[in-house]
Formats: C-alpha cells, sequence, structure tokens
C-alpha cells in the first residue's frame, strides 16, 4: 500500500489551479492559431489575432489569462493501492485551492449560499470534486477551472430513446445558437451522451478536458462530432459573435451506458480559453 501526503495534493492542486489559469494547452492554441490562418473573414481573423496576443501575454506576464479564474471542478482518479495519510482528500483538493487562488492572485468568484446571502467566500472554495477510483497505486488530479459566462450558456436534456441522430445535432447546434456571443467564443463544446441526468453532465464537463486535436475512437461519434462542428461554424456567430466562420474551434462527445427508457444530453459550453492542467502523483 503507498501512502500520499494529504500535504502533496493540496501542493498539487494549488500549482494546477494556477497553471491551469495562467497558461492555455498546448493543442487549444495550436487550434486558434490554425482558425486564424483559415479565417476568410477580415474582423474575424484579426479578433482571432487578439485572442492569440493576450494568450501570449498572460503566458508571459505570468498572469490570467482570462478575469473569471472560475469555480474550481477537479477530477481525480485515485488508485485503490493508496492510502491517503495526514487529512483528508476532500480537505487537502480545497485547501489547494484556496492556497492556490490566494497566492496565484486569482479572482475569487465562489458565494457561501446559491440564493440566500451570495457572499463571497473569498478563497475559491468550495471546488467542484469527481472522484474515480482506478487500479493502481496513484492519484492523478485535472484542475479545470470553469468560467461561468459559458457555463451559464450549457445546457442538458432529456431525450427519450426515440431520438434520433439529427435531434442530438440539432440539440447541441440550437444551444450553441441561443448561447450566441455570451460565451466568448470560438468556443469549446462538451457533450455528455448516456449515463443519467447527472452523469450527462459530468460527461459533458469530462469533455472540455480532452486534446481538441483527438475525436472519439468510435466512427459512429467521430461523423457526430464533425457534423456538429460544421454545422456550429455555419451560424455566423463567429469571434466574440462579430461573424465568420469560427464559432468552435472543436466538438468532444464522451458517452456512457444508459437507461433502456432514457437518453440524457448534456451540453458544456467552453469559452476559447477552455482550461485545464493535469499531474499524476
Amino acid at each position: 500500500m503507498r501512502e500520499i501526503d494529504a500535504s502533496l495534493i493540496s501542493k498539487t492542486v494549488e500549482e494546477l489551479v494556477i497553471k491551469a489559469n495562467k497558461v492555455l494547452p498546448d493543442d487549444l492554441v495550436d487550434c486558434i492559431s490554425c482558425a486564424k490562418i483559415s479565417e476568410n473573414n477580415a474582423t474575424a481573423s484579426s479578433i482571432l489575432d487578439d485572442l492569440q496576443s493576450n494568450i501570449d501575454a498572460a503566458k508571459e506576464l505570468d498572469i490570467p489569462i482570462c478575469q473569471d479564474t472560475g469555480m474550481a471542478v477537479i477530477f481525480a482518479e485515485i488508485g485503490q493501492d493508496c492510502h491517503i495519510v495526514n487529512g483528508s482528500f476532500e480537505d487537502a483538493v480545497n485547501k489547494g485551492v484556496s492556497n492556490g487562488y490566494i497566492n496565484g492572485l486569482l479572482r475569487k468568484s465562489v458565494v457561501r449560499d446559491p440564493f440566500i446571502d451570495r457572499v463571497n467566500t473569498n478563497d475559491n472554495t468550495p471546488a467542484i470534486i469527481h472522484t474515480r477510483i482506478i487500479d493502481g497505486d496513484k492519484i492523478k488530479i485535472t484542475a479545470a477551472p470553469k468560467g461561468f459566462g459559458s457555463e451559464n450558456m450549457s445546457a442538458l436534456k432529456m431525450f427519450t430513446p426515440s431520438a434520433k441522430r439529427e435531434d442530438i445535432i440539432g440539440f447541441v447546434v440550437d444551444t450553441v445558437k441561443k448561447a450566441g456571443s455570451n460565451p466568448c467564443p470560438p468556443v469549446v463544446i462538451g457533450v455528455g451522451i448516456g449515463g443519467d441526468f447527472e452523469y450527462s453532465a459530468i460527461l459533458a464537463k469530462k469533455a472540455l478536458c480532452r486534446n481538441v486535436s483527438k475525436r472519439n475512437d468510435n466512427e459512429f461519434y467521430k461523423a457526430m462530432e464533425e457534423e456538429i462542428l460544421e454545422k456550429i461554424n455555419a451560424l455566423d456567430i463567429g469571434p466574440q459573435g462579430f461573424g465568420g466562420k469560427t464559432t468552435a474551434l472543436c466538438v468532444n462527445i464522451e458517452t456512457y451506458p444508459t437507461h433502456i427508457a432514457g437518453l440524457p444530453v448534456a451540453v458544456n459550453v467552453g469559452c476559447h480559453v477552455t482550461r485545464h492542467a493535469s499531474q499524476e502523483l
């Protein structure tokens, strides 16, 4: 049984939330650069150039890419053969988030109650924590800070099994159409299909953490990703809503088995700075 100290988890989470907010994954940076080259709308191309400059400046100056440094979402794959010592996992994660947002001078955006008083917790805790027990003796942590300009544009629908492929595609495209410029396009779209009500949403959130250059391994869903992306980019919303063919950078679909009577579909909208960083302990 391998022992992992809770303090190491806290330190790792602290580093990850800071890194994720300041340095965009290379695959997404490359995708934005390619979109700028292929964009034939002059205004859209100029905006993509500005977005690229902002990303470069954030990295060079060691500052957040966006002023909304998000609510901290933590995905953790915990090996069943490891033992966390000197503290609980959840407390360690929240300590790491708190230290990261305070020491990293990141904006604190979490309120202690969703409706009654909405008083800021002043350290961006508590985090949203999703854990999964896996084989082995390691822990993989992914921090995915999520801004709410894009989060607010997300949607979930409980389809029946009679729904056709075109119905699901239409739902995803319509979600982006309704969002318009609100989520700071070009967007990254995570789609969760299957599971139940809440798990479809988790799948959609996880989909945003996938490399944007990697398509679904299943040919059926790969084709859906490509068709949805094509239809979204035909909406002419464009970068920041000023028109153009770059409304979305990619569409990632994740699936899971579901009940015989259901077909849940969730769409999680990510802005052009769909952030995430991972580390294995």
